[in-house]
């Protein structure tokens, strides 16, 4: 039993010293460009470029709105590029190799395009002691 344990932390110590001397591909990269502007409106744009194939720009007015891209080498091998955008209505990228979503059935747009153009009256639904039936009314 105790020549387990010994062994057993041999060995956690050799791993754990392999750990500590472990260094990324990614860690001699360098910076090859690198530009940044800013503008009292409030408006900026910045582009920077590495040594391992990340590139990155961008462009916006303040807080509300920005444009840009980024691209960069998966782990495979694939080249990965991404154009967005930001604003009020959130994050909006487009990429090639993103997720599309299915169609719409035929079904469902019918009944869009029905209920658009057979809107209904807003009616008002009152609860409480004053509706004449179990669980309310809609007044109109």
């Amino acid at each position: 039993m105790f020549k387990f344990l010994v062994l057993s932390v041999i060995f956690a110590l050799t791993v754990a010293e392999q750990l500590q001397h472990y260094v990324s591909p990614e860690a001699g990269a360098e910076i090859k460009s690198y530009a940044s502007d800013a503008h009292p409106d409030g408006s900026y744009q910045y582009a920077y470029e590495t040594s391992n194939g990340i590139s990155v720009q961008e462009q916006g007015v303040g807080s509300h709105q920005a444009s840009g891209g980024f691209a960069y080498i998966s782990p495979e091998g694939h080249p990965i590029q991404i154009k967005y955008t930001a604003d009020e209505h959130g994050f909006h990228p487009d990429g090639a190799h993103l997720p599309v979503p299915p169609p719409i059935p035929d079904y469902i747009l019918r009944s869009l395009e029905w209920n658009a153009a057979h809107p209904e009256e807003e009616h008002e639904y009152i609860a409480g002691p004053h509706a004449t039936g179990p669980h309310g009314v809609y007044k109109h």
